[in-house]
């Protein structure tokens, strides 16, 4: 793909769509030389395609809705413009009053939260901004005094953004941008009255973004009441998975699910891949056992959701990253904004309700160009969860029988969506990457470098962002 930079003057509310730039650098966007070298030593020097279609309208100051795949740099998409645009408010002195929150990004999640605030810090380190994150679960005194000390970036979850404001301790009277990350989940309606209040909060002058992967209609339509003839940059077709995502569906029993889980598993290793890998369920409850279970079927795992302290999130996912957890078993909190660089493999114990959070979950793989797997476990009673997904998505999941050996290798009740033999090998673990024989009979829109094999073992996992930071 080849980037192309958009023209600022673009009429309003118009849409664009990008392929990638090849030419373009991040220089290209005149933003200021302390930016760039932030954005230099963190190693990147060409922006993807939704940094090259934003960037350009944000710093116009154009209202702006941008969807693209997860793991795509959408963050730097609005977290970079932001930057320079406040720049000229950056002050050295200590007095609280030389820092009022000028930009406010809201997310829905706390891993979010902080995955955003970590960008922020690092691409503002050479600047006399201040960023800071504030989210629930964890004691409010630390984030009071940060507060009262002064901040020009502000990332928060709503609920703990309302009881600082609730405090005064947080003032958005001088908010000069909005940014709702994973906006189709912070318009979803169980958000909706404490967005609102918050945005009455803030004034009406303002420039507002909206960033998420997916758009619904619905989503649309509402979010036109928070935006004024915005500009909407699409980089890729919707609700899409990322091309270095190879995606498989085995149609296992739900009883079967968890022994299916350790054969796929132990499959991985006896072809040198790696056994880390997220694993999706949908509730609280289920997610706890899972674990357990899989503890006691002699995988590492660990628990991630949302009846978990943030300190108890904070050390789980510091286990994971370390290695000392191999499945991090999760709901859909750790859907969203979990950002683990070469993250190998996903698999759905669960479809979710939502065929849109599908997309979130396997955006957790194959991100900043990794390859990276997907596994979705079946049942029979998912059908209709798995035929919405192939809806949103416009495509057919590739049906394959689980590795030879496994529970559920021979012909299951509820395997309808499958008649392959029960001894057959799954390409899918023996040959990573390369598409099956239905995949290139029936798809013309198959990845070339997905017919690459003998693709160097992904190594493990280097972590999520974790916790709340410092700028030096």
């Amino acid at each position: 793909m080849t980037n192309t930079v958009p023209e600022i003057n673009s009429p309003t509310g118009a849409t664009e769509s990008s392929a990638t730039p090849a030419t373009i650098t991040f220089a290209d966007f005149g933003l200021d030389p302390k930016i760039q070298k932030a954005v230099s030593e963190q190693g990147y020097n060409t922006p993807t395609p939704i940094q090259a279609q934003s960037i350009p309208h944000v710093l116009a100051g154009s209202d702006l809705m941008g969807a693209a795949q997860t793991g795509t740099g959408k963050t730097a998409a609005f977290v970079l413009p932001i930057i320079q645009k406040i720049l000229r408010h950056a002050s050295s002195s200590a007095s609280p009053a030389r820092h009022p929150i000028r930009a406010l990004v809201l997310t829905p999640t706390r891993e979010l939260a902080v995955q955003v605030a970590e960008n922020a810090a690092s691409y503002s380190k050479h600047t006399d901004l201040r960023a800071a994150v504030v989210y629930g679960g964890v004691d409010m005194k630390e984030q009071v005094a940060t507060l009262r000390g002064g901040v020009e970036i502000l990332i928060a979850t709503p609920g703990r953004l309302l009881d600082h404001i609730g405090s005064k301790v947080a003032n958005l009277s001088q908010v000069e941008i909005l940014v709702l990350d994973e906006a189709d989940r912070m318009l979803d309606m169980g958000f909706l009255p404490d967005l609102q209040r918050i945005i009455d909060l803030i004034p009406a002058q303002r420039q507002t973004l909206l960033f998420s992967a997916t758009f619904s209609p619905e989503i649309k339509k509402l979010a036109q009441s928070y935006l004024r003839t915005p500009v909407t940059v699409e980089v890729a077709r919707q609700n899409a998975a990322a091309d270095t995502v190879k995606q498989v569906v085995h149609m296992v029993s739900s009883a079967d699910k968890q022994r299916a889980i350790v054969k796929v598993l132990e499959a991985r290793t006896r072809q040198g891949l790696s056994r880390q890998c997220i694993i999706f369920t949908n509730s609280r409850l289920g997610c706890a056992r899972l674990a357990r279970s899989l503890e006691r079927d002699g995988i590492k795992a660990g628990a991630i959701h949302g009846d978990k302290s943030q300190g108890e999130r904070t050390l789980t996912l510091d286990a994971f990253k370390s290695g000392a957890i191999e499945a991090l078993v999760a709901t859909d909190v750790a859907a969203r904004g979990l950002d683990i660089p070469s993250m190998p493999c996903v698999i759905n114990h669960e479809l979710p309700f939502n065929a849109e959070d599908f997309i979130h979950r396997i955006g957790r793989t194959g991100r900043a160009g990794s390859k990276g797997d997907a596994i979705a476990l079946v049942d029979a009673s998912e059908k209709r969860l798995l035929d919405d997904i192939e809806k949103l998505m416009k495509r057919k999941l590739d049906v394959q029988p689980l590795p030879e050996g496994s529970p559920s290798s021979a012909p299951s009740r509820s395997s309808s969506r499958s008649d392959a033999p029960a001894k057959m090998s799954d390409p899918f673990f023996y040959k990573p990457y390369e598409p099956s024989a239905v995949t290139k009979a029936s798809s013309d829109t198959t990845n070339p470098e997905e017919k690459k094999v003998g693709i160097t073992p992904a190594r493990p996992a280097v972590g999520a962002l974790l916790g709340g930071f410092k700028k030096k």
